[in-house]
């Protein structure tokens, strides 16, 4: 199984490394903290310059990340203004961690089971029609993974993530494909949390036999039985991630 992926390494493909890195990750912070708030300009470029101890070249290029992730528009003679909530990049994983730091990643998280809710039944659906025996092979593996690594709190959510986006993958579907690897970082923040939290490793062998009934219906060929245990799976960790994100409150 692949190391999981830098969490410095942005959706947009923007590397967060060095002093430029320190800036979008504490501007960033900010605003999804609400120190910054939606409408609010920032402080202006020397003022910045001047707290974060940079050049205005670092400014100026940690600006254009924070563009590229939506949660701001620079504007020429007015300044930098902190964009509508609405209309952030919220598959971007860098303000899920963020808000998550600040304490405010649990309705995100919420929302992203609601429509995993939809999306995944329907990807297994399709994937126990559409699975190539190649297709198999990784979702198989995933299966193996999650059952071999129960009590490995690194190891049990990456088997997650690729076996949920494997599922995506042998649906066929462009789209759903897609949307499984805008959501990976999301779904591993989610099981890493959820993960955490357990304390009786016998809810996750349960855990790990539910997602290998959704490998055997699929690999059957089974579209209904498929949907259903998927369906089980989602909401199961549903619950999980409620019951995590309360403890984490008290």
């Amino acid at each position: 199984m692949a190391k999981k992926a830098s969490p410095i390494q942005a959706d947009s493909g923007y590397s967060l490394r060095g002093r430029q890195g320190v800036v979008i990750e504490a501007i960033g912070r900010s605003i999804v903290g609400g120190r910054y708030a939606p409408g609010s300009l920032l402080p202006r470029e020397d003022d910045l310059c001047e707290e974060y101890g940079v050049s205005r070249t670092t400014i100026r290029g940690a600006m254009t990340v924070l563009a590229a992730k939506g949660l701001i528009e620079i504007r020429p003679k007015v300044g930098t203004k902190v964009r509508p909530r609405a209309l952030w990049n919220d598959f971007d994983s860098n303000l899920l961690s963020w808000s998550h730091a600040e304490g405010r990643g649990g309705d995100l998280m919420e929302a992203l089971i609601e429509l995993r809710q939809v999306m995944e039944p329907m990807a297994a659906r399709l994937a126990a029609t559409r699975a190539t025996m190649v297709e198999l092979g990784p979702l198989k593996q995933a299966a193996d993974g999650l059952t071999e690594s129960v009590g490995d709190a690194e190891a049990y959510p990456e088997w997650d993530v690729a076996f949920h986006q494997a599922v995506y993958s042998a649906s066929h579907n462009p789209l759903l494909a897609r949307f499984g690897v805008l959501v990976a970082d999301f779904m591993r923040i989610a099981f890493e949390i959820q993960q955490n939290d357990i304390r009786d490793t016998s809810m996750l062998t349960i855990d790990a036999e539910r997602h290998f009934r959704v490998y055997e219906a699929i690999s059957r060929g089974d579209a209904e039985t498929a949907a259903s245990a998927m369906l089980d799976v989602v909401l199961d960790g549903k619950s999980a991630l409620a019951a995590a994100l309360s403890d984490n409150k008290n």
